[in-house]
């Protein structure tokens, strides 16, 4: 099935939720404050595939959900992922994100941080809405956990002694932590059992890290245009990630020093010989690999569901995650 088609049918299954998400998130982007709704809107409407709202909706309807919370539940995922954006570009110093220019590179630093802030805080008075302490608990811990998966990342910056164990670490902090929170959030909103949340929680958590590890190779061979950032921006960032730190293991010793002399020295990269390099190493081959494997983890854990469009929705968004161009 072609890429586009896969995508629209993956959405089709929710249509209406996702019509409902979007007005939720409108009417509680407003702000007394001009410029903070000025940002909030700029940021949270200029596109992305919304995956993280679009796995509350799928997930809380296959655990057989039948309420309207879940549309809340999906706008507080989408401003928490919008406020780690927002400092997130202003830690990264990025000038472009899906193909538009950043909150920071318009505004400034300072107001892009503190839109971030109202988001966070905005997200939270609405999780106090929802009146479910689990759900609270849940989200409140992952917000810990990716702001410490963010400074590890910091801490990593340069650092070309980063192994992959530390690098799998990071990427679930900073990346699948959310789509973890995603799932599970919405099989306890569901009511499921135990074992029920567990799975979902598994099933997000071995998603969110196919979809960064794509990310990595995306990063050397993928399309600009569709992608909206350019190609080499998390080397050009001093970034190891898992291509660089493979071919640091495993290349010749000229290519991981090459590699090794470009996490160090980003400004002085070209690009076009590093790319040559960690495809010649195997890097990005394996990388994939290692997606692939936790897109088999991420649908194991659905096992325990009974058939639904929305179990075939999650299980497709699975494929797409290793099969994806952008």
């Amino acid at each position: 099935m072609p890429e586009s088609k896969l995508v629209q049918d993956i959405y089709a299954v929710v249509a209406d939720d996702f019509t409902a998400v979007d007005k939720c998130i409108n009417i509680q982007l407003t702000s007394q404050v001009p410029l903070v709704t000025k940002i909030a809107e700029y940021i949270v409407q200029a596109g992305g595939k919304r995956l993280r709202p679009l796995l509350v909706l799928l997930a809380a309807r296959a655990c057989g959900y039948q309420g309207e919370q879940q549309i809340s539940l999906a706008a507080i995922i989408e401003f928490l992922h919008t406020a780690t954006l927002l400092h997130d570009d202003v830690v990264d110093t990025s000038d472009l994100r899906r193909g538009k220019s950043t909150a920071n590179a318009k505004w400034g630093n300072a107001p892009s941080v503190l839109v971030g802030d109202f988001l966070y805080s905005r997200a939270f008075q609405m999780m106090v809405q929802l009146g479910h302490m689990g759900i609270m608990d849940t989200l409140s811990s992952a917000t810990n956990v990716i702001a410490e998966g963010e400074v590890m990342q910091l801490m990593r910056i340069r650092d070309a002694n980063t192994s992959e164990t530390d690098y799998m670490q990071v990427i679930h902090g900073k990346t699948a932590m959310l789509f973890e929170a995603s799932t599970h959030t919405a099989a306890q909103l569901a009511g499921s059992d135990p074992e029920v949340c567990e799975s979902l929680r598994r099933f997000g958590c071995h998603l969110g890290m196919a979809f960064q590890l794509v990310d990595d190779v995306l990063d050397y061979q993928g399309d600009t245009k569709a992608m909206g950032k350019n190609i080499g921006d998390d080397l050009a960032e001093g970034k190891p990630t898992l291509p660089l730190i493979y071919t640091i293991q495993t290349g010749s010793p000229e290519a991981a020093l090459r590699v090794r002399q470009a996490i160090q020295k980003p400004e002085q990269v070209n690009i076009e010989e590093i790319i040559a390099i960690i495809t010649q190493s195997g890097a990005l081959d394996y990388t994939l690999e290692k997606a692939s494997e936790q897109q088999k983890l991420a649908t194991n854990a659905l096992a325990i569901l009974p058939p639904s469009p929305y179990k075939t929705a999650l299980l497709n968004l699975a494929t797409f995650a290793i099969k994806r161009s952008y």
